[in-house]
């Protein structure tokens, strides 16, 4: 019968109809019931239960699977959407021929790689289910973020949809972590001690000697007396994912070289002869097509890094614009006793946690820049004399999400211009910093701030942006730059007179210092008091 079979199949249709809804409509629904909590932290919190519904749907994770699980999956199927991304961006790379491009691709090629293991450590961490776990997988997949951000600033097209979705995989990653972790005031734990626990005992030993009463592993020296000539080949000799402390000792002399301590090369030292006896000098800059990026004399992304009595310059020069002396990407990296010297971003502090400890850094625009978490402890950081009609800017932090667990917390510390800044300081303006990405942090307390500082204190970096969402703070300065009555009037502008305020930017809390500097033996100040 006709009619029958088109009531039946109308039915069919019916059915099926309301069982893609219930599917479709619904269950999203109760996702959204069950695990709002997880996304409560996202700025997007609609899309990131999104992706909870995805994985829900493909029966990855179960309507009864807690906060943590669920967070694993997600960064299970982030690393396979990675390890996917990379045969892609080596493709575009083969097919283009420019060569700006080129390098900033094969910089991009290099940040996925250190990506995809920082989320995979980033799983083992978590499933840790520990404070300490959950702060490690905080600042690995902060530097996720910070990596891809990173290659999307270096590209000339902005528009590409596989690095899109990676950013905004490693925000909705960050925000599960902070709904269904402690809070950072609560994992950090203020300890007693000189340096940040990360730091071992005997690594402690070491920093508080001499490169030439130090046994090292390896040797360079120019004269041919080292086991090397060069920093690079004995970088390149070191083991790879050593377990303990590699130590390579750097004599006198002027080495004109670009090294890279890649990810492989982890707990390497490198140490010279004193801050002005051992210099690495470099010139590579973006004017000549190089990018910022790879332009640093010295780049380390070794976890556990330490470098002490060396000096890293740039000598390319103000006019060559963007120049880094050194970048520093390896977590928990110590950076004791050293010169750091170029014009135009001198310091590269790119992601993770690092320590500065009685160093010199001088520069003019943006010369400490990157989203580390990073602490600078009794260093001097100068400003030099800029080209014409330059403002010098000490700092351009670039945190990019309010979940990222990054800042620069510059402490003990003298601000202060260079002697051929001296004479003509009233024709040049220098601010302590400007906003480079939307969530920038930086703050500035118990320091020296020379005259050299504007009575604004801070700078824009275009209109009004970031003036809301930053988070800049002066604590207890003191010298001719530091009053405050005439700062800038920004939303995000802080005076901070609470101690409690200032707390969270020590080695205690912002790098987790009682953890790892300790056993380094570079001094440090773990919390207020000197």
């Amino acid at each position: 019968n006709p009619i029958i079979s088109f009531k039946i199949l109308t039915f069919v249709i019916t059915f099926f109809v309301a069982l893609f809804l219930v599917v479709f409509l619904v269950a999203p629904y109760q996702v959204e019931i069950e695990h709002s909590n997880l996304c409560k932290a996202a700025q997007d919190s609609q899309l990131c239960l999104s992706y909870v519904s995805d994985l829900m749907s493909n029966e990855i994770v179960t309507s009864s699977s807690d906060g943590l699980s669920i967070l694993k999956k997600f960064l299970v199927k982030y690393v396979h959407q990675m390890n996917s991304a990379i045969p892609v961006v080596r493709k575009i790379k083969n097919q283009i021929n420019d060569i700006r491009q080129q390098g900033a691709l094969t910089d991009c090629l290099e940040l996925l790689d250190l990506s995809v293991d920082l989320v995979s450590d980033s799983i083992v961490a978590i499933d840790k289910r520990s404070h300490s776990g959950h702060a490690n997988a905080q600042s690995w997949l902060s530097g996720v973020l910070t990596n891809h951000v990173t290659c999307l600033d270096s590209l000339s097209t902005k528009n590409g949809t596989v690095l899109d979705e990676l950013i905004t995989r490693a925000r909705v990653a960050l925000a599960m972590l902070a709904s269904v972790t402690t809070q950072n005031e609560d994992v950090f734990r203020t300890v007693l001690g000189k340096m940040p626990s990360w730091v071992s005992s005997r690594d402690r030993k070491l920093m508080e000697s001499s490169g030439k009463d130090i046994k090292a592993n390896a040797v360079v020296a120019q004269d041919g007396t080292g086991d090397y000539q060069t920093l690079a080949e004995a970088v390149a000799a070191a083991p790879d994912k050593s377990k303990t402390r590699y130590v390579i000792y750097v004599k006198m002399g002027i080495y004109k070289e670009n090294v890279e301590v890649t990810s492989r090369k982890m707990n390497l030292m490198i140490v010279g002869d004193g801050m002005n006896a051992t210099i690495i000098t470099g010139s590579l800059n973006y004017v000549d097509g190089t990018t910022t990026f790879r332009s640093a004399t010295l780049a380390a992304v070794g976890q556990g890094f330490i470098l002490q009595d060396i000096c890293i310059q740039n000598t390319a020069g103000p006019e060559k614009h963007q120049a880094v002396a050194l970048r520093v990407g390896g977590d928990m990296s110590v950076i004791n006793r050293c010169p750091i010297d170029a014009y135009q971003d001198t310091l590269y502090a790119h992601s993770q946690r690092q320590f500065y400890r009685d160093s010199y850094v001088s520069g003019t625009i943006d010369f400490i820049f990157g989203n580390a978490a990073v602490v600078f402890q009794k260093c001097q950081l100068v400003a030099r004399k800029p080209s014409k009609n330059q403002k010098n800017m000490v700092t351009a932090q670039g945190r990019t999400d309010p979940n990222q667990a990054t800042g620069t917390s510059i402490q003990f510390c003298d601000i202060i211009a260079s002697p051929d800044l001296e004479p003509v300081v009233k024709e040049f303006k220098t601010y302590l910093g400007r906003p480079w990405k939307e969530y920038s942090r930086t703050v500035v307390m118990q320091s020296y701030l020379g005259g050299l500082i504007d009575p604004a204190g801070w700078a824009e970096w275009s209109g009004e942006f970031a003036l809301k969402t930053l988070y800049y703070g002066e604590y207890m300065n003191n010298g001719p730059g530091a009053g405050t009555s005439k700062r800038v009037k920004w939303p995000g502008y802080h005076v901070i007179t609470d101690p409690a305020e200032a707390m969270p930017f020590t080695v205690a809390e912002l790098i987790q210092g009682g953890s790892w500097l300790s056993s380094t033996g570079v001094a440090y100040v773990d919390g207020l008091n000197d």
